[in-house]
């Protein structure tokens, strides 16, 4: 449920409003705008009376929310969410770029390929340490190992971290090492692994599940900011169809309705939708032209050998190309890279 106020309502007004319904066991989510304010009341509201709540002096409207997730819905907080990732904000006006390797295989390549990609321009940097793959038989990454070499590669490039985590027994570690914390796409519905993700401070990018709708990936993030954690940012990145060319289909349409639903940030990793380097330029400059707040991109020093996705991965060289052609479709649209 929304309850509108109106533009003179008092400090005393809302308070009344507010006491009342926490009272009756309600969580209020305040959001306050130039003109207007809003409560998002959660909870079972079916038992309040909007005609009621209209009694109370300064209130304008109710309104009852349709959707199932309420602190990610846009009617709740009708402003843009950006989400801050160690003095990088993500969902602003700038496009922020998460660029680095699908593993972390040595020291010497993630730092080599952190030290590029921050010449480049990107503002964070991805590499998987732990990897959840399709076959047990493949390279499932290094583990802490891993975390360790990103930590020195944040060292030596400023570059804040984000890689995915893929238990909750690995929270604690998460949370002391890692600056953006990614939820992969057969966690998406890892409800527990969520619920724990909410009880931390962290920014986490989630990403959409392979086969889940835009309400069930929003649901998803309800799971974390229902728990208190309000720092989080959908991730599209592509989604399962009949069509076998690409590694998965990216869902364009996607980002403008997951933006009219959600106040959330919207990342668009191109990479992993196409899992084909030369389809990922083509799509990260349809997805800043469509409304993404940033993209993930693998960049990988050597893709011909690499322990894994070396095929959907781009060259430094090339990234820094698609970098300076994407400056110019951000400023088309009125954005910034």
């Amino acid at each position: 449920m929304i309850i509108v106020f109106k533009p003179t309502a008092t400090v005393e007004d809302k308070t009344r409003v507010k006491a009342q319904l926490e009272n009756r066991g309600f969580q209020i989510h305040a959001s306050n705008g130039v003109n207007s304010s809003l409560f998002g009341v959660v909870g079972d509201t079916s038992s309040l009376d909007m005609n009621l709540l209209l009694v109370y002096e300064g209130v304008e409207k109710v309104m009852r929310v349709q959707e199932p997730f309420k602190r990610a819905n846009r009617a709740f907080h009708p402003k843009d969410t950006v989400v801050d990732v160690c003095g990088v904000p993500i969902g602003g006006k700038k496009i922020q770029v998460i660029a680095g390797p699908c593993s972390v295989e040595s020291i010497e390549q993630i730092t080599e390929v952190a030290e590029a990609v921050k010449a480049s321009g990107a503002s964070l940097l991805r590499g998987g340490a732990f990897k959840p793959r399709t076959s047990p038989y493949s390279f499932q990454g290094l583990k802490e190992l891993g975390l360790d070499y990103l930590k020195a590669a944040r060292e030596a490039t400023g570059l804040p971290i984000c890689t995915e985590i893929m238990s909750a027994d690995k929270i604690e570690r998460f949370v002391e090492d890692v600056d953006l914390i990614q939820v992969g796409a057969r966690n998406m519905q890892n409800f527990e692994l969520l619920k724990e993700l909410g009880k931390t401070n962290k920014p986490i990018l989630l990403k959409r599940g392979l086969a889940a709708t835009i309400e069930e990936w929003i649901m998803s993030a309800e799971y974390i900011m229902a728990g208190g954690n309000e720092n989080v940012i959908l991730c599209e990145r592509g989604i399962r169809t009949f069509e076998h060319y690409t590694r998965n289909t990216l869902d364009l349409s996607a980002i403008p309705a997951a933006k009219k639903l959600s106040h959330l940030p919207v990342v668009v990793d191109p990479s992993h939708a196409a899992g084909l380097w030369w389809m990922v330029e083509p799509l990260a400059k349809a997805a800043v032209a469509v409304g993404a707040d940033g993209l993930l991109i693998e960049v990988h020093n050597n893709p011909e050998c690499a322990l894994c996705d070396g095929a959907q991965s781009l060259k430094p060289q090339r990234f820094d190309k698609l970098m300076g052609e994407l400056k110019g479709i951000a400023q088309i649209v009125g954005r910034e890279l």
